[in-house]
């Protein structure tokens, strides 16, 4: 006969693994730790995911083959994304300007590192355990696994991405914000495996921050459109 202490954890793992009241409260808890501090989330996350004993492997956390395999392909797909954003995807949509919200880091070294530091931690970790691990793992639970569930996935939680950085960066932030979800949200949905992901995302962050310390953004951006 089971322990009663066994049974009541098995009790809250299931409701914090449903939809019920204690399942939406943990998704409530769980989407708003980051305005308490970063990466709160994503640490809940871990939290959850331990006491709901969800697999791993549901948030993407799957042993990898080789880390230096990831670590290399998920930072040249970042930077190589970050270009392409600069140079093509923005110009296209009409902004050439330089970001003003982190304009301060031009030549500020002493600034760089501290950003830096905060997004190696967040962008990385924090935002991928939340959007592309936790979100995924939860709508697939509501929607299930078929090509138009993964669809309809990608584009929410590309969405909701982008909307999280609204406060910080306006609606251009939105936008560029959504649109890399959408490839990091893709590539998720593909390979199901989150650490190439947070490389991706890390590296992005690094090169968008690099461009600006060196005072290049609007030079990048008018390479191919005046």
């Amino acid at each position: 006969m089971p322990a009663p202490d066994s049974v009541a954890d098995d009790h809250l793992a299931a409701r914090l693994r449903g939809f019920g009241p204690v399942g939406l409260l943990a998704i409530l808890v769980i989407l708003s730790g980051n305005l308490l501090f970063v990466p709160l989330s994503a640490l809940l996350v871990v939290g959850w995911v331990h006491i709901s004993r969800t697999p791993w492997r549901e948030i993407g956390y799957v042993q990898p083959g080789h880390w230096w395999r990831d670590a290399l392909l998920g930072t040249a797909g970042g930077m190589a994304l970050r270009l392409l954003m600069q140079v093509l995807v923005m110009p296209l949509v009409g902004h050439h300007s330089t970001n003003q919200q982190f304009h301060f880091l031009v030549g500020n070294t002493a600034a760089l590192i501290g950003v830096a530091s905060l997004l190696l931690i967040n962008s990385g970790f924090g935002e991928e355990t939340l959007f592309r691990g936790f979100l995924f793992e939860r709508l697939r639970k509501l929607l299930g696994h078929t090509r138009a569930a993964t669809a309809a996935i990608v584009l929410l939680t590309s969405a909701f991405f982008g909307l999280a950085h609204y406060a910080e960066q306006g609606w251009i932030g939105v936008m560029q914000s959504s649109m890399t979800g959408l490839v990091f949200g893709a590539a998720f949905a593909i390979t199901g495996r989150i650490w190439p992901i947070m490389w991706a995302h890390a590296a992005f962050n690094l090169m968008a921050i690099a461009i600006i310390y060196l005072d290049l953004e609007s030079e990048i951006g008018h390479l191919v459109f005046e």
